[in-house]
């Protein structure tokens, strides 16, 4: 999409995600992050700006020297199905690459978008279990999860 830039986030944006992902947060799809969490956290995300707008972002979190997350995932309603969303993920799969990970797991509701992107389910039982511990309770939805187990080769 013409406009966007791609762009490492400052403390400044947290209020800016924050507003973006508050809908899905209530909504149970995205697991909610304090301004805290997100500020330590900071340097894994990835932004998709327009006109100083944050229209969408990912982060990306490392597990274990070989295996990395793609959490976060958010583009806002007007800009979905414009490519955002897709150019957010491979370039935190990028980022895992040239950091050495092999792995990227990413839990969803949007199996086949993750499809597309070259991502194979896999069992909910093959997630680190310290990833169930740390995230997944967190959840409203915990332990009754609907969400989809999906890892790519990188």
């Amino acid at each position: 999409m013409e406009g966007v830039k791609f762009i490492k986030p400052t403390l400044k944006h947290i209020p800016k995600m924050q507003r973006l992902v508050h809908k899905a947060v209530e909504e149970g799809v995205i697991l909610p992050r304090s301004d805290d969490e997100v500020a330590t956290n900071i340097r894994s995300y990835l932004l998709a700006v327009l006109e100083e707008e944050v229209i969408g972002f990912v982060a990306l979190h490392i597990h274990t020297p070989k295996l990395a997350e793609i959490r976060s995932l958010i583009v806002a309603e007007p800009y979905r199905g414009s490519g955002i969303g897709k150019i957010l993920v491979q370039k935190a799969i990028a980022e895992g690459k040239n950091l050495g990970v092999q792995e990227v797991l990413s839990l969803t509701y949007n199996r086949e978008f993750f499809e597309k992107l070259g991502f194979v389910e896999i069992e909910k039982e093959k997630i680190p279990e310290h990833k169930i511990w740390a995230d997944c309770i967190k959840c409203k939805h915990f332990p009754v999860c609907n969400e989809v187990s999906m890892i790519k080769k990188v």
